[in-house]
């Protein structure tokens, strides 16, 4: 029987320079006290791709950092190099709005200038609640642009994080107010709100929720009925913010669900929302 694919949905590119100190020391922690030139090397994109042939993984999202207080600074523009030429790595763009002038004006130039697929927000890292109406112009854009925009959603463990700013009820007004907007819930309200993320993704058609940072054996029990949203539920990694990929995927195909939920999860969903031929 042939294996479905997987397209993770959040990987993480940088150099060490890039990131917080305290962020760097954690990752390498997750590979057993990588070096730091261990971890640069892994940050290439042919490392990157046979990493993902090792793991069976067709396409990943590549996202950047704008965060500059809590996680550090990967740039777009740096995000759109590592990704050119390479068509299985997907860029998608990040705007924090209290570093740019017009946060609808940056999406557009990500999009327009840099070719970026989707967009991320990170409203516990950047400090601001994704449901304030300065952001409209923003998503409306997205909307018009259909584009795909994830939102952290939930905890995290680096350093000035507001937790306060990831409660996925924040995103149900944006989710009524831009009806066509896909919406997708980073890290499925980890920590709190996991119920929070489950009955939003039930009850708006265009909002999904993403598993990134969260350890697939606890799936179930935080999810008593993935099986039933297995619709509305899309693979993420964090990568390299977990100590393997590979076992990552096999907990997640080990699962006692039906393989056609494992599918629509590992691959199926993303490849709908990102025009990838089924």
């Amino acid at each position: 029987m042939t294996t479905t694919p997987v397209i993770d949905f959040h990987v993480h590119v940088a150099q060490p320079e890039n990131y917080h100190p305290w962020v760097v020391e954690w990752m390498q922690s997750l590979v057993k006290g990588a070096s730091l030139e261990e971890f640069r090397n892994l940050m290439r994109p042919d490392a990157l791709l046979a990493l993902m042939d090792d793991c069976g993984i067709s396409h990943a999202v590549i996202l950047p950092d704008m965060h500059p207080k809590t996680v550090g600074v990967v740039t777009n523009e740096f995000v759109a190099e590592f990704c050119r030429g390479h068509e299985r790595l997907i860029p998608f763009a990040s705007v924090n709005p209290h570093l740019v002038p017009s946060p609808r004006e940056e999406l557009r130039r990500c999009l327009d200038d840099l070719g970026m697929r989707g967009l991320k927000m990170a409203p516990t890292y950047a400090h601001f609640y994704p449901n304030d109406p300065s952001l409209y112009p923003l998503y409306a854009l997205a909307e018009e642009r259909q584009i795909p925009v994830m939102f952290h959603t939930g905890s995290s463990v680096f350093k000035g994080a507001k937790i306060k700013f990831g409660e996925p009820v924040l995103l149900d007004e944006v989710a009524v107010d831009f009806p066509n907007l896909t919406i997708i819930l980073v890290h499925s309200g980890r920590g709190f709100w996991y119920d929070q993320a489950a009955f939003l993704a039930r009850l708006h058609p265009n909002m999904y929720m993403e598993l990134a940072g969260l350890p697939p054996q606890k799936l179930l029990t935080y999810f008593p009925e993935l099986e039933r949203l297995a619709d509305k539920v899309l693979f993420g990694s964090d990568w390299p913010g977990l100590p393997s990929l590979k076992k990552n995927i096999e907990d997640i195909r080990a699962l006692p669900i039906s393989e056609e939920a494992k599918a629509k999860i590992l691959y199926r969903n993303a490849a709908r929302l990102l025009g990838i031929q089924i």
